[in-house]
């Protein structure tokens, strides 16, 4: 039952990177979900009260994303950039994982890792001619940074935990 479990969350993680791009605020939750099997697959050493905190933080971006105008929510431009950065920072913070002694600081590093990620891909982004719309020097960065960059961060980071958390034990 344990393993259905942990392969039922790589599915749940797999879909959600799916859903950035089709449904962007249904991400986090099915980022979420592969984050409970894991959890409920006791194959990974991952306390309840980091589950119960993603949870929270889901329902407060997922109303916040649900709360954005239609027009925002539509749109998914730049949000390759950003998932490839953030993928490539969350590699560069699990890298840490090796060198790093606390838990603690292997998490931070993880989770700083894809944030960056996210803002040096969406500052790539900018600087193409589709992103010129929401450059720098275009007023939008930020705003369309945080509306579509927050969803974005904790569908990352979830799986981004249960990946550091099978590093671990090896």
């Amino acid at each position: 039952m344990s393993l259905t479990l942990l392969i039922l969350g790589i599915i749940c993680f797999a879909g959600a990177l799916w859903l950035l791009f089709a449904l962007e605020v249904l991400a986090p939750a099915a980022s979420l979900l592969g984050l409970v099997a894991v959890y409920f697959s006791h194959m990974l050493p991952l306390a309840p009260n980091m589950v119960v905190t993603w949870l929270a933080l889901t329902v407060i971006v997922m109303g916040v994303s649900y709360l954005q105008p239609r027009a925002i929510m539509a749109q998914n431009r730049g949000m390759g950039y950003m998932l490839g950065g953030a993928i490539a920072g969350m590699a560069i913070g699990l890298i840490s994982v090796s060198t790093s002694g606390s838990l603690t600081a292997q998490y931070a590093c993880m989770i700083v890792g894809v944030l960056a990620g996210i803002f040096f891909g969406f500052f790539l982004f900018s600087r193409t001619p589709q992103g010129q719309a929401v450059s720098l020097s275009s007023g939008n960065f930020f705003n369309y940074l945080a509306a579509k960059g927050f969803p974005l961060a904790l569908t990352v980071i979830q799986p981004g935990i249960a990946l550091m958390l099978s590093l671990l034990l090896k």
